[in-house]
């Protein structure tokens, strides 16, 4: 009888150790899973914002990885969201866009027709900042570095035309 308990015992402490395992590994891929899509978003945020192409996702799903390989590509993305929020710190003609908000409007400033730091009109957030627009609103409620992101992306197509006057002034045209 001592023996059957002894047995039994043994038993369910391994079904419990079983039971704790897939509790603590479904408790890992849930945490993990949530930090892999902040990390995507980031990064996917920042690459949309400067105009990179965005990074693509392995194609694998979440079931079929294991705690070590989604950790891995937690760190993947981790570094991915990195060098895109660096890259975006640095935009190619910050110092003219600098020179330009001086004699333009203050980078809340909702004067319309004009909006932001670098007076940006409704037709000009719409076509270079489009999702911007649509998920913020106008450019004075957009961060100074989304506002000097949006006209770089008009600088590639139209230069410094859009600020005529504050371009002049800074020697631009």
């Amino acid at each position: 009888m001592l023996f059957l308990v002894c047995v039994s015992a043994a038993f369910g402490a391994q079904a419990k150790d079983k039971a704790a395992k897939r509790t603590g590994r479904a408790a890992a891929l849930h945490y993990l899973d949530g930090e892999l899509q902040r990390y995507e978003q980031q990064t996917w945020y920042w690459q949309r914002l400067t105009g990179a192409p965005l990074a693509n996702t392995a194609g694998r799903t979440l079931a079929s990885m294991s705690v070590s390989d989604l950790e891995g590509t937690v760190r993947t993305w981790q570094r991915r969201a990195l060098t895109a929020h660096r890259r975006a710190q640095r935009p190619p003609h910050m110092r003219e866009w600098m020179c330009i908000h001086h004699f333009e409007g203050a980078w809340n400033d909702v004067g319309g027709p004009y909006w932001g730091g670098l007076q940006m009109n409704i037709t000009f957030q719409e076509h270079y900042g489009g999702w911007l627009y649509r998920t913020k609103g106008t450019a004075d409620h957009w961060t100074p570095l989304e506002q000097i992101w949006v006209a770089e992306k008009a600088l590639q197509s139209r230069g410094f035309w859009p600020w005529p006057n504050t371009a002049r002034m800074c020697g631009l045209i």
